[in-house]
């Protein structure tokens, strides 16, 4: 007999881990996913990603989209009423209270390598922090915040150009086959405590994090990487740079200075460094090729981009 499992996820992350649960020996029982929101100018309400794949797919698996768990006992009726053996949770979006994590084993992915990253933005702080590897960790969760004991650790390097939303494909693939690994082998493996002196956590990104300037050429281009998807990077004028590499980080500049244009990029100077800009956006204007930008606004070499 299959085991019943019931799925909370939001976002495409969670779609793919799904996915595989859904081409495997397991049971789906359920879906809890957030509710549908407002999206764009004319704020059209829109399905979370995961409920629209199964829109999509037509899959008669009940949906449930519940504004708050904490506190709310028809949900934990309705978790109980579909009697899961195991609960997994990916980029769910809200946090299990007791009376949800004490119905079944619930196994989170979340995408670090714990007890690094614990919080909500995992992936952009691993690029933002340049490290050399990131990955995905199955755990026990408990009330507390991504602390629970750890059940297996899969990795991925990061390579020096990885942006956000290559790190965002390539961990949903590793976390939906380690989701398959921890629960065939879920009854032989024994927990590990996560090492709290070397626990780091990381916030819900809000717009105004993609503000950058032009003094480190290092740092705005891991700030880009991390935030290309969402909310870009974007200096104060708001003007939005696209398709950024960084050119080097060791000469000496004034910030902003165009260096160098070509008929597909512009070199950007910063105080330590320089930057490939391929694409700028204007307020309110589509994105434009960096160097016909410059054209338009008529500056020239050695003048300040702001």
């Amino acid at each position: 007999m299959s085991k019943r499992i019931l799925f909370m996820g939001t976002p495409d992350y969670a779609t793919t881990i799904f996915k595989e649960l859904i081409n495997s020996e397991y049971e789906i029982v359920g879906l809890f996913t957030q509710p549908d929101k407002p999206f764009g100018r004319k704020q059209v309400l829109t399905p979370p990603h995961i409920k629209q794949f199964c829109l999509d797919e037509n899959l008669n698996i009940p949906i449930f989209q519940p504004l708050k768990l904490r506190g709310n006992e028809e949900v934990a009726k309705q978790i109980k009423e579909l009697n899961p053996d195991f609960i997994i949770v990916a980029a769910y979006g809200q946090i299990l209270p007791k009376d949800i994590l004490n119905i079944a084993p619930c196994i989170n992915l979340h995408a670090s390598l714990l007890p690094k990253y614990r919080g909500a933005s995992p992936i952009q702080e691993s690029l933002l922090n340049d490290d050399i590897y990131t990955g995905v960790t199955s755990m026990l969760m408990e009330e507390g915040l991504d602390s629970g004991d750890i059940l297996g650790l899969q990795y991925l390097k990061i390579t020096s150009n990885m942006e956000v939303s290559e790190a965002f494909e390539k961990l949903s693939l590793i976390a939906a086959k380690l989701t398959i690994i921890t629960l065939d082998n879920f009854e032989n493996i024994k927990p590990t405590k996560q090492n709290e002196t070397e626990v780091s956590f990381c916030k819900k990104i809000k717009k105004e994090d993609g503000l950058v300037d032009f003094s480190n050429a290092k740092k705005l281009y891991q700030k880009y990487k991390a935030y290309s998807f969402w909310p870009g990077v974007f200096l104060k004028s708001e003007l939005k740079l696209k398709d950024i590499e960084l050119n080097e980080e060791s000469s000496i500049n004034n910030q902003g200075q165009i260096l160098e244009t070509t008929n597909d990029y512009v070199i950007i100077g910063c105080e330590v460094g320089s930057l490939k800009i391929r694409t700028i956006q204007a307020p309110s204007k589509k994105a434009i090729n960096a160097t016909d930008y410059i054209r338009g606004q008529r500056l020239e070499l050695n003048k300040i981009l702001f």
